[in-house]
């Protein structure tokens, strides 16, 4: 069955970094999108990048634009997510997604 196993979430201080994975499983990686998502208490889950199948187009969420970066190693079937600068307002759980399936989620925690 296809599995995505999120990584690498945790708490950081405002300013930090954090680097998130996504590991695929079940599926050929390299015929899918892959996105990112984030969810708030009590809010919806959102968008926040996603990266086509081919690596060479990116789109991201303007509240992210100019620190976030998404990328994928498709010999790893892995995709990734490289956060600087980090804010308080980006405390969330991380969604990894590959069309209609999803990860469990990572939670990342940016303290003030």
């Amino acid at each position: 069955q296809v599995q995505l196993v999120e990584s690498g979430g945790g708490l950081v201080q405002a300013g930090g970094s954090l680097s998130l994975s996504c590991a695929a499983s079940g599926l050929t990686f390299s015929s899918y999108a892959m996105g990112w998502f984030r969810q708030r208490p009590g809010e919806a889950r959102v968008f926040v990048a996603d990266i086509n199948m081919s690596g060479d187009s990116t789109d991201y969420a303007d509240s992210v634009k100019g620190r976030f970066t998404i990328s994928r190693d498709d010999a790893k079937n892995t995709a990734y997510l490289q956060m600087n600068n980090l804010k308080p307002e980006d405390t969330a759980v991380y969604y990894c997604n590959a069309e209609r399936f999803w990860g469990q989620g990572t939670q990342v925690t940016v303290s003030s």
